[in-house]
């Protein structure tokens, strides 16, 4: 399991658990389940499936607006964040690309795919618990910016000249580590000094609202935030995101935007999902309960985590390998972290789940971890 977390049909496959034998805590996914708001509106989109998708998704981008108090022509919809962290390489074209390491792997991917930009890597350090520090990563940011491109015809495939960015991934994925608002919005309002492209991918920032820096977009022309709505949600399997983009980069984004990439039922669900607070407050509450929990266990038992901001934990084992062959044996997925940049084999990341399945885990880890 080398790829991302939650294929679960490849695991059912290869190990004969059936699918729902399968618990899943290499997804970060709201553990409460699809909200039972979300489920009426899927049943009700049902009899508009004849008809195409709106291709603005026009109903959706207003309720995310109003949600974010932000304007809707801010917002563009994607099937899931992840199509917009293409879209966004697609458009800008960046010559050269800063990317913290370990974070999410797509953002090196779709640069490379798009252009070949020349990645430099902002390495975040054990010693710090991983965290990025802000003044550290301007300065990095502005060495990258200021640097020409080295043997440019060789590595760079149709960039748009001049173009640099920079993504951050907040909380950050596989960490979990968060950085504050403030410290964000230095670091943008550095970018846009440096006429360097800030996206800073807030899939995750859901469980700390307060820290989105979505405002700050509509006065900043460098900086862009992707959103997710998969994991607050629980719906996966739907894809839904939205990026919020300063006005002087609308048209360019749209112009490379592929239509009819969100669905009917996506649209429906989304717009359920965002008007449903009751369902957030209960998971809040749930969640904060949850890792309270595990975090009370994982001191107990001596496993060796790194405090998280978002539904879950990276975890450091010597015998992950080992481990991941063990928990898959008892039907367990976790996420195997060895093809996180700066990692190495030593990591495993872990999601929050109820708290039967979270004892489960618990057990498991006590037996190999400590034994």
């Amino acid at each position: 399991m080398t790829g991302h977390g939650g294929n679960i049909y490849e695991f059912a496959e290869a190990s004969g658990f059936s699918e729902r034998e399968i618990i899943d805590f290499s997804a970060s996914i709201n553990p409460l389940g699809l909200p039972e708001t979300v489920k009426a509106a899927i049943n009700r989109s049902m009899k508009q499936l004849c008809n195409y998708p709106d291709p603005d998704a026009g109903k959706l981008r207003s309720e995310i607006a109003q949600h974010l108090c932000i304007s809707p022509e801010s917002v563009i919809c994607g099937n899931g964040s992840t199509e917009l962290i293409y879209l966004v390489a697609k458009a800008l074209r960046p010559e050269r690309v800063l990317i913290p390491v370990p974070t999410f792997s797509e953002y090196e991917r779709a640069c490379r795919i798009s252009c070949g930009s020349q990645i430099t890597g902002y390495k975040l350090q054990q010693k710090n618990n991983f965290d990025i520090l802000p003044e550290e990563f301007i300065e990095t940011m502005e060495k990258m910016v200021k640097t020409p491109i080295q043997n440019p015809k060789s590595k760079i495939q149709n960039p748009k000249p001049g173009n640099k960015a920079a993504f951050l991934c907040n909380p950050n994925n596989p960490t979990g580590r968060l950085i504050r608002k403030d410290d964000v919005l230095k670091i943008a309002n550095a970018a846009r000094e440096l006429k360097c492209y800030l996206v800073v991918d807030e899939a995750f920032i859901d469980f700390v609202p307060g820290d989105s820096v979505c405002k700050a977009v509509e006065e900043n022309t460098h900086l862009i935030v992707l959103r997710s709505m998969t994991k607050i949600y629980a719906i996966s399997g739907l894809r839904i995101g939205y990026g919020v983009f300063p006005s002087n980069s609308l048209s360019l984004i749209k112009k490379h935007k592929e239509p009819w990439t969100v669905n009917t039922i996506a649209q429906e669900a989304g717009v359920a999902a965002v008007n449903d607070k009751g369902y957030i407050k209960k998971t809040f509450l749930f969640i904060d309960r949850e890792k309270r929990f595990i975090e009370k266990k994982f001191k107990e038992l001596g496993i060796d985590f790194l405090p998280s901001a978002a539904n879950y934990y990276l975890i450091r084992v010597n015998n992950a390998d080992e481990l991941i062959k063990s928990l898959q044996g008892k039907g367990i997925m976790v996420r195997d972290c060895s093809n996180f940049g700066g990692l190495g084999r030593y990591y495993i990341r872990v999601a929050v789940k109820r708290r039967g399945e979270n004892i489960k885990l618990l057990k498991e880890l006590s037996s190999r971890c400590t034994g």
